[in-house]
């Protein structure tokens, strides 16, 4: 009889169920534990629903910015002598059913695939028990809700837990008024005066959202600028355009605590100032879902953070365990958790592998205008860590950016001295999520600026920036700023 390598993931993530479908398709037997639905946080509660929900806001913003300019008339039958009527307006409790909805479905879909693959799907909570046995196998406990328990043996265990919002001790949310990013959509009613604490991606993209939908938005950040650990060109044009259109961005301003007074929500700041709203949305960072996962017994080393160690190929600390995704902290992405996750099936059922290369990340801000990243930074030139020319184009020259209203965003490319070999790119502009992917196919790829400006671009085309700037980069002897 042919042994079958059992393969145990814990957790449903995008790094547990894309490992899943590997590891079923080169023929281990797989056990998938998952207590929330497949798709994990990433299609349930943050990816998926908060896209479907700036899907939305986005329509909001191009009509709301631009109708005017491109000629178009929207009729206003409100008498003159009263205030002018507002015409475009959302439905917040029919925009997150249909947040709700669409989640659900996907996760739906994802259930479906991996079972079609031939893996098992398992309702509970799961945790390592103890070390790895002398034939090499491992055990994993899995508590069903009712409270009864399975045992499983693995010849490999992959930990895929994912991570939860960090609450700060005096702003606890209440599902209410004061929420974290899993809790909005279960606003019926859009909040008339919304404080988001914390700048980073989330906080942003949930600020600029609601402040499209139609909320009168503060954003509280306690760095100098919106988007710390952004391309600062990019977070320069997205914080002027949030001002633009109205947000109160408060720089250097740590939040301390957060109290509801009734229907109101006081944000004490910790120099002394409070600032109120109908409701608070606390987005200040992540912590890894690594407790009571028997880490410590399991010989599996846990760094100061909460966060897996991990390698280059997904192996953690001990022998038969690999980790993937949030739990691990090398990149909050539901991308990099796939990867991770199909990495480490690959290296444990012997195919072939590539060790897990961050610099070929791309990755998206999902605020308005976009910010796409791929590569080495802006950053990474700045403090010495690559020798790189870079060239930067404003959209406000290119032709199809002009006809669609475009005002705001820039392409920007970094390409080695000598050999002019991309290493990276960053894109702010609407849909800037689409158009980073050459950036990325040249970065992966080792290609050329000559070799981005000899493509044929459609013209016109907000993609022409592109080449654009790769001609730039191939022409000048020196670099800087366009």
């Amino acid at each position: 009889m042919e042994y079958v390598t059992r393969i145990v993931i814990i957790g449903g993530g995008p790094g547990g169920y894309e490992a899943a479908l590997v590891a079923a398709q080169l023929g281990a037997e797989v056990t998938v534990v998952d207590c929330d639905g497949l798709g994990g946080a990433s299609v349930l509660t943050d990816c998926v629903p908060s896209k479907t929900l700036i899907a939305t806001a986005e329509v909001m913003t191009t009509f709301d910015s631009s109708y005017e300019e491109l000629g178009i008339i929207v009729a206003d039958d409100t008498p003159p002598l009263e205030q002018a009527a507002k015409v475009v307006g959302v439905d917040l409790g029919k925009v997150n059913r249909r947040v709700k909805r669409l989640a659900l479905a996907q996760s739906h879909d994802i259930t479906a695939s991996v079972t079609r693959a031939g893996a098992r799907v398992l309702r509970g909570r799961g945790r390592l028990n103890g070390m790895q046995a002398l034939d090499g196998s491992r055990q994993v406990v899995v508590t069903a809700a009712d409270g009864t328990e399975e045992t499983l043996t693995a010849d490999a265990v992959l930990l895929a837990t994912g991570g939860h919002p960090r609450e700060l001790p005096d702003a606890q949310p209440d599902g209410e008024r004061i929420l974290n990013w899993t809790q909005v959509y279960d606003l019926r009613e859009l909040p008339e005066e919304l404080i988001v604490v914390g700048s980073g991606v989330t906080g942003a993209e949930f600020a600029g959202a609601y402040q499209a939908l139609g909320s009168k938005v503060t954003l509280v950040s306690s760095r100098d600028r919106v988007l710390p650990g952004e391309d600062p060109d990019a977070a320069a044009v997205l914080e002027d355009v949030f001002r633009r259109r109205g947000m109160n961005v408060m720089a250097r301003s740590r939040a301390q605590s957060a109290k509801r007074v009734g229907d109101r929500v006081e944000v004490t700041l910790a120099d002394g100032r409070v600032i109120t709203g109908s409701h608070c949305l606390m987005a200040v960072g992540a912590i890894p879902n690594s407790a009571g996962l028997g880490l410590e017994e399991a010989g599996v080393k846990v760094r100061e953070s909460g966060h897996i160690w991990t390698d280059r190929v997904s192996r953690t600390s001990a022998p038969g365990v690999y980790a993937a995704g949030d739990v691990t902290g090398v990149f909050a992405l539901a991308s990099v958790a796939a990867m991770q996750g199909r990495i480490a099936m690959y290296h444990f059922l012997g195919d072939t592998v590539a060790p897990l290369n961050l610099k070929t990340v791309s990755s998206n801000v999902f605020t308005d205008p976009e910010i796409a990243t791929v590569g080495y930074s802006q950053a990474d030139v700045d403090g010495g860590k690559i020798d790189a020319r870079v060239v930067k184009l404003p959209l406000l020259r290119n032709p199809r950016a002009k006809m669609q209203g475009i005002r705001d965003g820039f392409v920007k490319i970094l390409c080695r001295p000598g050999t002019e070999i991309v290493v990276g790119g960053v894109v702010v502009a609407p849909r800037a999520s689409e158009l980073i992917h050459p950036i990325s196919i040249a970065v992966d790829n080792n290609l050329t600026v000559e070799q981005i400006a000899n493509a044929f671009t459609v013209y016109p085309s907000l993609s022409g920036s592109i080449a654009e700037v790769a001609r730039q980069l191939h022409t000048r002897k020196t670099g800087g700023d366009a």
